[in-house]
């Protein structure tokens, strides 16, 4: 390869070469980070639904954000909707021992059903 790249002129400099390896190093190296980050969370979530039988489905953020739409959008006709799904998430929150998402035990006895 290196001789016919040599014969029509156009060889690729060592830098670019240099480059492509680096580039592909980092693609495979951020790739398996978010492999083995995903497959992790996974296997917490299997542990903790055959512990508990049920996780949380949400993160405080979200149902900060859950309750502030609600809150915003009282005649909305999914609005019955979101509410049993901050509902049910709250309620399960109150059930299990090891949330999923980082609740602080604050955080979680001060949710209130809507």
């Amino acid at each position: 390869m290196l001789s016919l790249l040599q014969t029509t002129g156009t060889a690729v400099p060592l830098s670019a070469w240099v480059v492509m390896l680096g580039a592909i190093v980092l693609l495979w190296g951020v790739a398996g980070w978010a492999l083995y980050r995903t497959l992790t969370d996974e296997e917490r979530k299997l542990d903790l639904i055959r512990d508990h039988g049920t996780i949380d489905t949400y993160s405080p953020r979200t149902m900060a954000e859950l309750r502030e739409w609600i809150e915003a959008h009282p005649d909305h006709p999914e609005n019955e909707t979101a509410k049993a799904a901050y509902n049910d998430c709250v309620e399960t929150l109150h059930e299990i021992d090891t949330p999923f998402y980082e609740w602080s035990d604050e955080q979680r006895a001060e949710l209130e059903q809507l």
